[in-house]
């Protein structure tokens, strides 16, 4: 039954790939976050470098593609700027569109969250909406910057919870970039 129940979420998934990117994404400026150099790239629609970013942070438990609540790691893949909230505690959060339909599907197969977990996943990636942020693959990820905390953090460890975490000042300096629909790398 799971096996005939994955393959019509299987089309479903197929079918969302095909318009995956936002509308008016294309031409726009995408982010690329490499963890293992700890940098994020801004470039250009033609790949062209526009800024460089070093020095930043991820989650205290590393990066991985099977990224669960609670567990620090900060989840590699593609996504998109979901939310800003300019009110965070650490400076202006743009909020991630994690977990998308990909990461739930490969959960679902693996019985990490439920049928209705991954519907709900989908249902809102089709509506432009942010997922659901409660499942067993956690949310609100997102970039950040240090708020009140020591602006130095980054040049000794990651700290933060998932997210990737830049200096405020280089920050403020990144949001020129970021809009909603924004694409975020992390590879």
């Amino acid at each position: 039954m799971r096996t005939a129940a994955w393959k019509s979420r299987l089309w479903a998934l197929l079918a969302l790939a095909v318009w995956a990117l936002p509308a008016g994404a294309a031409g726009r400026p995408w982010i690329l976050v490499d963890t293992g150099t700890l940098t994020l790239t801004v470039y250009a629609s033609n790949h062209r470098a526009l800024a460089h970013f070093y020095n930043i942070a991820i989650g205290s438990g590393g990066a991985t593609y099977e990224h669960g609540r609670g567990d620090g790691t900060t989840p590699l893949g593609v996504y998109h700027i979901a939310w800003i909230d300019r009110h965070s505690r650490f400076g202006t959060f743009y909020g991630l569109d994690y977990p998308t339909p990909a990461v739930a599907g490969r959960a679902y197969l693996r019985g990490n969250i439920s049928a209705a977990q991954y519907d709900a996943i989908v249902a809102a990636f089709r509506a432009h909406r942010i997922p659901p942020q409660d499942t067993p693959l956690g949310g609100l990820l997102g970039i950040h910057g240090v708020g009140a905390g020591d602006p130095h953090i980054q040049r000794d460890i990651n700290w933060t919870d998932g997210c990737i975490a830049l200096r405020n000042r280089q920050l403020r300096r990144l949001a020129r970039w970021l809009r909603l629909g924004t694409k975020v790398v992390i590879r």
